[in-house]
C-alpha cells in the first residue's frame, strides 16, 4: 500500500478558480479572502500537483490596461519559472460580466458575440505564450429560459461560425493548441446549448477544422444530466476526442455541487479512473472542483490534498482490481472476452449469419444462460469497499 503522496508523473493539475474560489453562492457572499495567483501556484506545487490552468480574469479583472496584464503576468510566468509547474490549458471567462448574460458565441445581440470571440483571441495569445495545449470552451451562459428566446438553429450556427474562426486563427498563428468543448446540462442558464457529450459530438462533426476540437467533459456535469460518467469518457476515448477531462464529486441529478474528487458518486469515480487508466487517455487529471464555503484557507488546501490522494487510492485499487485472477476468471465468465472478438469472423458475410441454422435448443439455451454479472461487480465493490 503506498502513502498516497502525489507526483509530477501523476500528472494533476487544477484550476486557480477552485481553490481560488471564495465561497460565494446565489444566497451568500464571500467566505475567504482572495487567493494570490503566485500563492496558489507555490501552494498547488509543494502539495505535489503538476499543472495549474486559468480563466484570463482569475489573473487579471475584466477590463485591465495593458500594463496591469503584463505585470500580472510577469508575477505568475515567475511562480511557473520557480516552481516548476506547467500550463496545461488555460479557457476564457465569458459567463460573469453582464455583458454575457445571453451568452457569448450565441449571444443574440451581434456586438457581444463580436467582443467574445475577440476576447478568446487574446486569451489563445497568452495560452500559446505559457505553453498550453489545450483550451477549454465551457458555454455556460449558451442557453435560455424560454422557448422563444433563442432560435437552437441559429444558435448553432453562430457557436459554429465561433469555432471556425478560432480554429482558423489557431492555425494562422501557428499555435499547438486544440479546443476542448465542456458540456453541462444547466445552471447558470435553464437549458445550455450542447448539454452532454453526445450533443458535443455531434456538434463537432460539423466544423471546419473538428480534428482541432475534442471534449473536457466533468463528471459533475454529465451526473447531473443523469448521464453515466465512465461510459462518457469511454466513447470520447473511441471517437478520439478526450482532450482534457474535469474530475469532481456529484450526488445525482441535482445543482452542480462541485465536491471533491471520489466524494459524492464514489463508485462512479472508481469506474472513471478505471477507464482513465487503461482506457488509452495520457492528459492531465485535471480537478475542477469548488471548496466549501464551510473551509478555511487550511481546509481549502486540505480538499485539494484529499482530490489527489482519492484519485491515487482509487487507481491502486483499480489495478489491484484488474490484475485480480478471480477477477480476470469472473471476466471470461462474463464473456467480455468475447465482446471483444468481431462478430463476423474473417471471410464471413451478413449471408453467412442468414445461412446458420438456428434450432431452438440452441436458443433455450443461451436464453437460460446467466451472465455472471453479479459476482463480478461484487468483486469490484469488495476492492472498493477494501476487503480485498
Amino acid at each position: 500500500m503506498s502513502d498516497y503522496t502525489p507526483t509530477r508523473e501523476d500528472k494533476f493539475s487544477f484550476g486557480l478558480w477552485t481553490v481560488g474560489w471564495q465561497g460565494v453562492d446565489v444566497f451568500g457572499t464571500a467566505v475567504r479572502e482572495p487567493l494570490d495567483p503566485v500563492v496558489a501556484v507555490h501552494k498547488l506545487a509543494e502539495l505535489g500537483a503538476y499543472g495549474v490552468t486559468f480563466h484570463d480574469n482569475d489573473l487579471f479583472p475584466f477590463g485591465a490596461s495593458a500594463a496591469e496584464r503584463d505585470q500580472v503576468i510577469a508575477r505568475f510566468r515567475k511562480a511557473l519559472d520557480e516552481t516548476g509547474l506547467v500550463v496545461p490549458m488555460a479557457t476564457t471567462n465569458l459567463f460573469a460580466h453582464p455583458i454575457f448574460k445571453d451568452g457569448a458565441f450565441t449571444a443574440n445581440d451581434r456586438a457581444v458575440r463580436r467582443f467574445a470571440i475577440r476576447k478568446v483571441m487574446e486569451n489563445l495569445d497568452l495560452a500559446a505564450e505559457l505553453g498550453a495545449k489545450t483550451y477549454v470552451c465551457w458555454g455556460g451562459r449558451e442557453g435560455a429560459e424560454s422557448g422563444a428566446a433563442k432560435d437552437v438553429r441559429a444558435a448553432l450556427d453562430r457557436m459554429k461560425e465561433a469555432f471556425d474562426i478560432l480554429c482558423s486563427y489557431v492555425l494562422d498563428q501557428g499555435y499547438d493548441i486544440r479546443f476542448a468543448i465542456e458540456p453541462k446540462p444547466n445552471e447558470p442558464r435553464g437549458d445550455i446549448l450542447l448539454p452532454t457529450i453526445g450533443h458535443a459530438l455531434a456538434f463537432i462533426d460539423q466544423l471546419e477544422h473538428p480534428e482541432l476540437v475534442g471534449l473536457n467533459p466533468e463528471v459533475g456535469h454529465e451526473e447531473m444530466a443523469g448521464m453515466n460518467f465512465a461510459h462518457g469518457i469511454a466513447q470520447a476515448l473511441w471517437h478520439g476526442k478526450l482532450f482534457h477531462v474535469d474530475l469532481n464529486g456529484q450526488n445525482g441529478p441535482r445543482f452542480d455541487q462541485d465536491l471533491r474528487f471520489g466524494a459524492g458518486n464514489l463508485r462512479g469515480a472508481f469506474w472513471t479512473v478505471d477507464v482513465l487508466e487503461n482506457g488509452g487517455y495520457d492528459g492531465p487529471r485535471h480537478f475542477d472542483y469548488k471548496p466549501p464555503r464551510t473551509e478555511d484557507m487550511e481546509g481549502v488546501w486540505e480538499s485539494a490534498r484529499g482530490c489527489m490522494r482519492n484519485y491515487l487510492i482509487l487507481r491502486e485499487k483499480v489495478r489491484a482490481f484488474r490484475s485480480d485472477p478471480e477477477v480476470q476468471e469472473a471476466l471470461r465468465a462474463a464473456k467480455l472476452d468475447e465482446l471483444a472478438r468481431p462478430t463476423l469472423a474473417a471471410g464471413e458475410t451478413y449471408q453467412t449469419l442468414r445461412d446458420e441454422d438456428w434450432p431452438d435448443a440452441t436458443i433455450e439455451a443461451l436464453a437460460a444462460r446467466g451472465m455472471a454479472f453479479e459476482r463480478l461487480d461484487q468483486l469490484a465493490m469488495d476492492y472498493l469497499l477494501g476487503v480485498r
